[in-house]
C-alpha cells in the first residue's frame, strides 16, 4: 500500500496535534511533509523537533520574524496556501479556525488534493464555490467533524437516492442544563466548560449558543448534497451517536464512537481503508442514551442558522462572519452572552441576499457582515 503524503495546515491547534500524532503512530501509512501555523512558535518549534517535517510555513508575519529554522520556511497567508499546493502533497488535512482556511482549501483543491477538512466556516461561507472546485480538479473534500464524519461513513456502500433524512446529534455544549434565567449572567468560564469534547475557544462558544449545529446544517447540505428539510437536529447529551442517516424504508444507520476526534482523523486521512486502534465503547457501562429536541427559544444561533440554511444564497456567509466576531467580543469579555444572538439577527436582518454569489462576492459580502457586526457591537 502507498504511503499517503501529508500536509498539516493549523498544526498547532487541538485538530493539528491530533493528526500528527496519528501520522506519527502509522509511519508505514503516512508520511508528513509539511506543517503549519499561524503564529504559535514555540510549539510549532516542538513539532519540528518531534517530527521532522521537510517544510514549515507560519501565517503571522511578525511572529515569523522570530522564527528561526533550518527547514524550508514559507511566510504569511501567501505562505501557507503554497503549502496547501505543494506537488509532493496527496492530502492536505486543514485544521485552521474561521474563514481564514478558505483560500487554503481552494488552493488544494485546485492543486488535486483531496482536503480533510476541520473547519466549519469555509463551507458556510463559500460551500457552492468548494464543491464546484473539488468536481472541477476532480479532488474530494474529506469531514473530520465527527457529525459529518459520521454521516460520511453511514452512507458508504448506499445509493444516497434512497437516504431520507439525516440526524445531526449535538451534545448541548456547556449550557444544556442552565436554565435561560441565567444566560444574561453567564462567565467566559462558565460558557467554554464544555462536559465532553476540548476544543478550542470560539467552537466551545459555538457548542454552547448551538451555533456549531447550525453550522454543521450548512456544511451537511454541501457535502452530501442534501436540503434543508433532510436535515434534523437532536441534542444528545452522551456523545456517543455522531449522527443518524435514515433511508426511505425506514431503515437508520447510526455511528457510535467514543467522544474522541482522532477517529474522524484517521478515517478522513486513512479512506478508503480502517487502521487499528485502542478504542471501544463498553456498552454494558454505557447506560441509556437520550435525546431531546432543541429549545430554540433558548438557543437562538440555531433558529438564525435554520433560517440561513433554508434560505441559502449569501445568508449563511453573513450568518457566519457575524458569529465569528461576535464570538471574538464575548471572549475579549466586550459584550456579555447574549448579545452574540441579538447582533447577528441584526446584522442579517440587513443583508440583501444574493442567491448565487460568486468568490468575490462572497469575500465583500463576509468583509460587510464584519464591519457591520462591529458597528453594532460598539453600542454595548
Amino acid at each position: 500500500m502507498r504511503v499517503k503524503r501529508i500536509a498539516v495546515l493549523g498544526s498547532t491547534g487541538t485538530i493539528g496535534k491530533k493528526a500528527l500524532e496519528i501520522i506519527y503512530q502509522y509511519p508505514d501509512r503516512f508520511k508528513l511533509k509539511a506543517i503549519a501555523c499561524w503564529s504559535n512558535i514555540r510549539e510549532l518549534e516542538k513539532q519540528i523537533r518531534r517530527f521532522d517535517p521537510k517544510i514549515v510555513a507560519v501565517g503571522d508575519v511578525q511572529a515569523a520574524k522570530n522564527f528561526k529554522t533550518k527547514k524550508k520556511l514559507f511566510i504569511g497567508q501567501d505562505g501557507i496556501d503554497s503549502i496547501a499546493s505543494l506537488g509532493d502533497v496527496d492530502i492536505v488535512l486543514i485544521a485552521i479556525n474561521t474563514t481564514s482556511a478558505l483560500s487554503s482549501v481552494l488552493a488544494a483543491l485546485k492543486s488535486g488534493k483531496d482536503v480533510a477538512l476541520a473547519n466549519k466556516e469555509a463551507l458556510a461561507m463559500a460551500g457552492s464555490v468548494i464543491m464546484q472546485t473539488a468536481k472541477k480538479h476532480n479532488a474530494q473534500v474529506l469531514p473530520i467533524d465527527s457529525e459529518q464524519s459520521a454521516i460520511w461513513q453511514c452512507l458508504q456502500g448506499h445509493d444516497k437516492s434512497l437516504l431520507r433524512r439525516v440526524y445531526l446529534t449535538a451534545s448541548g455544549g456547556s449550557l444544556y442544563r442552565v436554565a435561560a434565567s441565567r444566560f444574561a449572567n453567564l462567565t467566559k468560564k462558565e460558557v467554554l466548560a464544555h462536559p465532553r469534547w476540548k476544543m478550542g475557544a470560539k467552537i466551545t462558544v459555538d457548542s454552547a449558543t448551538l451555533m456549531n449545529k447550525a453550522l454543521e446544517i450548512i456544511e451537511a447540505m454541501w457535502l452530501f448534497g442534501l436540503n434543508f428539510e433532510q436535515i434534523k437536529v437532536l441534542v444528545h447529551p452522551e456523545a456517543i451517536i455522531h449522527s443518524m442517516v435514515e433511508f426511505v424504508d425506514g431503515s437508520i444507520i447510526a455511528q457510535l464512537a467514543v467522544t474522541d476526534m482522532r477517529l474522524p482523523i484517521q478515517y478522513a486521512l486513512g479512506y478508503p481503508q480502517r487502521f487499528n486502534s485502542k478504542q471501544n465503547i463498553d456498552f454494558l457501562k454505557l447506560g441509556s442514551l437520550h435525546f431531546d429536541k432543541p429549545d430554540l427559544k433558548r438557543f437562538q444561533c440555531l433558529m438564525l442558522g435554520y433560517e440561513a440554511a433554508k434560505t441559502g444564497g449569501s445568508l449563511p456567509c453573513v450568518l457566519n462572519a457575524s458569529d465569528e466576531v461576535a464570538v471574538n467580543a464575548f471572549l475579549k469579555d466586550k459584550i456579555p452572552f447574549l448579545a452574540i444572538p441579538e447582533v447577528i439577527e441584526k446584522v442579517m436582518r440587513k443583508h440583501k441576499v444574493i442567491k448565487n454569489p460568486d468568490l468575490d462576492s462572497l469575500y465583500r459580502i463576509d468583509n460587510w457582515a464584519r464591519i457591520k457586526t462591529q458597528e453594532l457591537l460598539c453600542r454595548f
